[in-house]
């Protein structure tokens, strides 16, 4: 689990690179917030797609390999995209990126569910070294692109190649694990466990909250920077305090869901996640000054407490699709968010993006009543359910 979290992080600064490179595009290219914002959307787009796609492939198929070169392909697409001015070019590099970030996902769920066999906090610890990719992403972009500009950004591939030797070496552990398990001697057998029914009600519920989740998260991550330098009058160093602030609150957080679930149980635990997030994202949009940094923090942890435990959730909801099941938590519905991110730059263009982020405070009440009628897995509906 060590390993695959490692290689987690490595993955996930991609993910968080793309939102820490919108403000270096801004002031080098003089985007506007639509066109910046579409440089999220072109990470998100192909990935919301394919993501999936790769999660029902693993179902029929189990291809590890997958691990290290789609760290590979996602450091590239970031690394080029600060190559060269065109605008065109940078989408695609973006998309490239994406792309390896989806095919990452959803076999390294079921590789680390396998590992984790089955803890809430052993998958929360997998979840946490992609929050640290994401906290450290804006250190990492703004350590190199402040310095040597947007034409330094191939120096961004080195997370990437850590990243797949970290995957092979995790692999081959996995592997060894197994290989020891099967030369053990086994004891008496009967007959083998039988799989539970998909529930893919619940998981369309679910579903439906993280899609919410990940609207607030994409929103916050493209323009929180730009936002609180603008709200604080400070300079680009406040906006990437604010932006790590976001990344790194979503690390403490992670572990927190899983060591709560454990306590008391993943429906409650997500569903106070959401409710506190409301209050959170309004503090955000509507308290000026410093104790702005103070709402960022608490959003990242009511966005990333429930995060592991979408993961688990939507695999016990869909037992016989796995794959299926953490292409759609871990990439559908969390890529989803990239969608609305061009919306909210024309908004920010037009208005305000004060006026633009405001919509946001509403979203996580809406997963709370998409989460309200939910039950844990497997579990007989009551009176209360």
């Amino acid at each position: 689990m060590p390993l695959l979290s490692l290689g987690h992080a490595c993955v996930d600064i991609y993910q968080g690179a793309v939102a820490a490179l919108v403000p270096f595009f801004v002031a080098e290219r003089a985007y506007t917030y639509a066109a910046a914002s579409g440089i999220v959307l072109a990470a998100s787009l192909l990935s919301s797609v394919v993501q999936p796609l790769f999660g029902a492939l693993t179902d029929k198929w189990a291809m590890p390999w997958l691990l290290p070169v789609s760290t590979l392909v996602g450091g590239a697409g970031v690394a080029l995209a600060g190559v060269g001015g065109n605008y065109a070019l940078t989408l695609l590099a973006v998309a490239v990126s994406g792309i390896g970030v989806a095919a990452y996902h959803p076999e390294a769920a079921r590789v680390a569910r396998q590992a984790s066999r089955g803890s809430h906090t052993a998958m929360s610890w997998f979840s946490l070294g992609g929050n640290v990719g994401f906290a450290a992403a804006p250190l990492l972009v703004s350590a190199v692109i402040a310095t040597g500009g947007l034409r330094a950004s191939p120096l961004l591939v080195i997370p990437a190649l850590a990243g797949a030797v970290l995957c092979v070496a995790a692999l081959r552990s996995v592997r060894a694990r197994e290989a020891a398990a099967e030369g053990a001697p086994q004891g008496p057998k009967g007959a083998p466990a039988p799989v539970a029914e998909d529930d893919w009600p619940s998981f369309i519920k679910l579903s439906g909250a993280v899609v919410c989740r990940s609207i607030v998260f994409t929103g916050l991550s493209t323009f929180i920077a730009l936002y609180v330098r603008e709200r604080t009058g400070g300079g680009a160093a406040a906006g990437t305090v604010a932006l790590f602030v976001l990344y790194v609150g979503g690390a403490v957080g992670t572990v927190a869901g899983g060591r709560l679930a454990a306590r008391y149980g993943r429906i409650p635990v997500v569903r106070w996640s959401y409710a506190s997030t409301v209050l959170a994202v309004a503090g955000v949009v509507l308290v000026p000054g410093p104790l702005l940094y103070v709402f960022v923090a608490l959003v990242s942890a009511g966005l990333y407490v429930p995060f592991s435990l979408h993961i688990t959730l939507g695999q016990d909801y869909l037992p016989r699709r796995m794959g299926t099941a953490s292409g759609v938590t871990l990439g559908l519905t969390v890529s989803i968010g990239g969608l609305a991110s061009p919306l909210i730059g024309a908004v920010a263009d037009a208005a305000s993006l004060r006026v633009a982020l405001a919509p946001l405070i509403a979203l996580p009440a809406l997963g709370w009543l998409l989460l309200r009628t939910l039950r844990e897995p497997g579990a007989e509906a009551g009176p209360d359910s």
